[in-house]
């Protein structure tokens, strides 16, 4: 591949030897190549070329098969594996299956094929030769001009990589100096979180005593209140029959409050005054109802008289036969009412909050941090600021290093010359698609007139043949395609002025073939190593 430019040159000069050669032809039996002139000598038997017996030469080009590898026969159809040789003097020199000598139909530019078919053909090999010539100094001169770019990339990409190592040192030296300003910092951090911890912590716990006396102090109140509302005689104190009243305070909830279970609750007494009271109060303080709340239900809930109201207002008897409602019309209007409401107008039934919320609520918002310990945490803060916008900073050089390192280190060809394809990419416009390539990264196919882009393939390797390997490249494990393989793509290198996409195709499913054109794989029109082709096939 990476030769092919170079082979049409050696092409071009070739068509120059063809046109001086033209009138110094060598002799030799008709369809014999001057490369085995040596052969076939007219005096002497002719050896067949697979070496399987020997003839006279007379029997050579006689219109009778021989040799089994059609070898005395090369001018003639009588062989049919043997290879007609058109010298095409003037063009390029070609071989033919000898089926097609004198078959009617003019093969050989130079019409040597159709000697006695009686066809008229006509030699346009000088024709031919000319349009090659042209065509073939045009590739000459992009090939020319592309090795001039090529020998400016390379200068440029040897510049860059010197600058890139220059940089990477420079920014190696910076990671130094931060990673000694993080560590500095990380001190200076730690250092101003400790006293602001322990601020913190104060603050805490003066909020959480200052809470623990207001609970205090409220279950007091609650505790007067409800020894208040237990004696019910107002003698000062609470009897085991007054405190029988309230039957939420059953200890085993059997509905049967004894006289000796409230004894129990009252310290294994009688009854007690305040001060008593007080000691007995975390027996009966969690079931304990209020008298004031006891009859209120809660929200959502009825009481049992509204449900015998509600029973009784709803009972059929009510009715006469006659007016009793259907449940049938009630149950349409109900699905007609369901129908009508939106989503939006659905209310949840209120929920309960927790007791700790409660709590909360009554206790009010932890006060505000007091100037001494809000001036701790400003600067705690501010320290943290710093520590991270410098770990940041050295996280950002770390990625750069690593950037560097890995564009020093990749292979952009023998001279880097392929260096300047490095984070760029290149669009090719077809009728449906749009194709982006983006060397040593990715291509892609998005739909031209909207939707989402298909990974044809990551960067893989080089691809080319052992011998030029640089002619091609290999991008893997795209987005997989519906029941088979993932997306891949070969991209073969041509050399060109440009540097452009210039087709692509899908020759196997899933597999996508990009061709793309480069100063970078031009070489040398001079170089000895130019792939002429063998000229002596005169």
């Amino acid at each position: 591949m990476q030769r092919l430019t170079m082979m049409m040159f050696g092409q071009f000069v070739l068509l120059v030897l063809i046109g001086g050669a033209m009138s110094a032809e060598v002799q030799r039996p008709r369809g014999v190549p001057l490369s085995k002139r040596q052969f076939y000598e007219e005096d002497k038997p002719f050896t067949c070329l697979d070496g399987s017996r020997t003839i006279p030469f007379d029997r050579v080009n006689d219109d009778y098969c021989d040799c089994v590898d059609g070898s005395d026969e090369p001018g003639t159809a009588a062989c049919p594996n043997g290879n007609f040789h058109c010298t095409n003097a003037g063009f390029r020199p070609a071989f033919i299956p000898s089926s097609r000598v004198n078959d009617g139909i003019c093969d050989c530019c130079d019409t040597t094929d159709e000697y006695n078919s009686g066809v008229d053909c006509q030699n346009t090999c000088r024709e031919l030769g000319r349009k090659e010539k042209e065509e073939l100094q045009k590739i000459a001169e992009i090939a020319k001009e592309g090795f001039m770019f090529k020998k400016q990339l390379i200068q440029e990409a040897k510049q860059g990589l010197e600058d890139k190592k220059s940089k990477l040192g420079d920014i190696q030296n910076s990671k130094k100096d931060l990673e000694a300003k993080v560590e500095a910092l990380r001190t200076v951090k730690e250092t101003a979180e400790q006293p602001e911890k322990e601020a913190k912590e104060r603050h805490l716990k003066a909020w959480e005593d200052q809470k623990a006396v207001i609970r205090m102090e409220k279950d007091m109140a609650r505790m007067a209140d409800v020894f208040l509302e237990l004696d019910d005689d107002d003698d000062g104190f609470v009897s085991v029959v007054e405190l029988q009243s309230h039957s939420e305070l059953d200890p085993d909830s059997d509905a049967l409050f004894t006289e000796a279970e409230a004894q129990v609750l009252l310290g294994g007494v009688d009854k007690v005054d305040t001060g008593a009271f007080e000691t007995v109060w975390n027996n009966i303080k969690e079931k304990y109802v209020s008298e004031s709340t006891a009859d209120v239900p809660p929200p959502g809930e009825t009481t049992q008289e509204e449900t015998r109201d509600t029973s009784s207002d709803n009972d059929s008897e009510n009715y006469p036969d006659e007016d009793i409602p259907e449940e049938d019309d009630d149950d349409e209007d109900m699905d007609e009412d369901d129908e009508d409401m939106d989503e939006g107008d659905y209310k949840p039934p209120p929920t309960s909050r927790t007791d700790d919320k409660k709590e909360d609520d009554e206790e009010g918002a932890m006060p505000p941090y007091d100037q001494e310990t809000q001036t701790l945490i400003d600067a705690a803060q501010k320290a943290r600021d710093e520590f991270n916008e410098a770990e940041k900073a050295l996280r950002e050089v770390e990625d750069q290093i690593r950037n560097l390192e890995k564009e020093i280190s990749f292979d952009f060809g023998p001279s880097s010359e392929f260096a300047y394809l490095y984070s760029q990419c290149y669009e090719l416009t077809t009728g449906e698609y749009v194709y982006r390539l983006c060397p040593f990264n990715r291509v892609s196919q998005k739909p031209k007139f909207g939707g989402s882009e298909t990974n044809l393939g990551t960067w893989g390797k080089w691809a080319g043949p052992e011998d030029n390997i640089y002619s091609a490249m290999k991008y893997e494990h795209g987005t997989g395609c519906w029941q088979g393989p993932n997306r891949s793509t070969t991209v073969k290198l041509t050399c060109g002025k440009e540097t452009v996409v210039t087709s692509t195709s899908e020759p196997s499913r899933c597999e996508y073939l990009m061709e793309f054109t480069s100063p970078a794989i031009c070489q040398d029109p001079t170089s000895s190593d130019s792939g002429h082709p063998d000229h002596e096939e005169l």
